[in-house]
């Protein structure tokens, strides 16, 4: 396993810098949410949501591109995603001067869709999100593009890391972070870096009951895969939790919890309501865990949230909350 360290994290935020957005964080002391969060608590949310391409994952893509060789370039990249991924793999591919030709259910939100096609990337649609990891394989294969995956691998955990060390800046007196768990790059290099930057904060994991693979790892001991996918927090809907990521996330994440599709949706109206934010299911996961399974726990404590993206269409919003 490639090691993620103080001074790794260091020289890719240099690395980034300028290029990506340090996003805000933000204290939850707003009417009708503060009195909702666990008692005698605090919180503090980072807001990915306003990073390029609409969420974290524009730092390891960033970083993924950079660290392929001239002729990779030459080549090209591809991927799997629901969206999210594939909207920073254009933007960083674009950037670096690359083609990026990307897999994608064809249920994705237009807006992700189209929003891909305005940063230069072609797209494979597919039928389900089952089905875009060996249409990138098959890509790969036949054109000879680099693999950028949407979740296993150094540099999208080093990434990851970078968006922990603005938090922990941020935010130093953290007691616990809870974290969104998709396929577990976000949740593996966060962790990480956070247990460097301070071995006592607890962090905890959030995933949908109908895309736990993480949770079923977790109880399982190694990686595991679903059979199939329900949920509606598409950008945490990976099919299958993968080696590198999932030893990290199990090296420093105390537990993964889950929530319903229901208690995102009226996490989804909260943050709507409440800080004026129209943010995808995936986005409000952190703060579901905080509200529901993990309020116990987080009383008295300072709790650190993060908004990890927003590329949703109002369409899509209002149809989702109707």
């Amino acid at each position: 396993m490639t090691d993620i360290t103080l001074e790794k994290i260091k020289a890719a935020q240099q690395q980034i810098a300028g290029r990506i957005i340090r996003t805000p964080t933000l204290e939850l002391r707003q009417t009708g949410l503060e009195e909702l969060l666990p008692k005698g608590s605090t919180a503090t949310m980072k807001l990915e949501l306003f990073q390029k391409a609409g969420s974290f994952k524009a730092r390891g893509n960033l970083l993924s591109v950079e660290a392929l060789t001239p002729d990779q370039r030459a080549a090209g990249v591809t991927a799997a995603s629901g969206g999210n991924h594939a909207l920073a793999l254009a933007w960083a591919a674009k950037t670096a001067g690359t083609s990026a030709k990307i897999a994608i259910p064809k249920t994705a939100d237009p807006i992700r869709i189209e929003g891909c096609h305005a940063l230069g990337a072609e797209l494979v649609l597919c039928d389900s999100i089952l089905e875009v990891f060996p249409k990138m394989h098959e890509i790969a294969k036949d054109e000879g593009r680099a693999i950028i995956h949407p979740f296993e691998g150094y540099n999208m955990s080093l990434g990851a890391a970078t968006c922990a060390a603005e938090l922990f800046a941020g935010a130093p007196n953290l007691d616990v972070v809870i974290l969104p768990v998709g396929g577990g790059g976000l949740i593996s290099g966060m962790s990480a870096a956070l247990k460097l930057l301070n071995p006592k904060i607890e962090i905890f994991g959030v995933e949908p009951f109908g895309a736990d693979s993480m949770y079923q790892s977790f109880q399982s001991g190694s990686p595991q895969s679903l059979d199939k996918v329900d949920t509606i927090a598409d950008s945490l809907g990976s099919p299958t939790a993968l080696p590198y990521s999932y030893a990290l996330t199990r090296a420093n994440v105390t537990d993964i919890v889950r929530v319903s599709d229901d208690d995102l949706r009226q996490t989804m109206r909260l943050m709507n309501g409440t800080l004026k934010l129209m943010v995808e299911p995936a986005c409000a996961a952190s703060l579901t865990g905080a509200l529901g399974p993990l309020k116990p726990h987080c009383e008295g404590k300072n709790i650190g949230l993060l908004a990890c993206g927003a590329n949703i269409s109002r369409a899509r919003f209002m149809k989702l909350l109707a």
